[in-house]
């Protein structure tokens, strides 16, 4: 980190930059999961691609979406309180 000046960066600079750095991260993992629900529910729900969904293909893909939301929304906060965790020890 050196090399891109950091060590010439204030404090709220550094801050700042991490800040943005975690922010790239959220976006990254929120295309990320997008594009893995879209692909496993598409597989799982819409055997013979067609140019329409029927309303059992639209009832499976709004279920197994909501499924994989709330999946991913547990595993965030059970990870999230893990780390808080993990920092109040240090």
């Amino acid at each position: 980190m050196e090399s891109l000046g950091a060590g010439r960066m204030s404090s709220s600079q550094r801050e700042d930059l991490m800040d943005q750095v975690k922010q790239q991260i959220v976006i990254a993992n929120t295309q990320e999961l997008l594009t893995k629900m879209g692909e496993k529910c598409f597989t799982k729900c819409i055997p013979k691609p067609g140019s329409s969904l029927d309303s059992s293909e639209q009832k499976c893909l709004a279920m197994c979406m909501d499924r994989y939301m709330d999946s991913w929304n547990l595993v965030s906060r059970t990870y999230t309180t893990r780390l808080q965790r993990e920092k109040n020890f240090q």
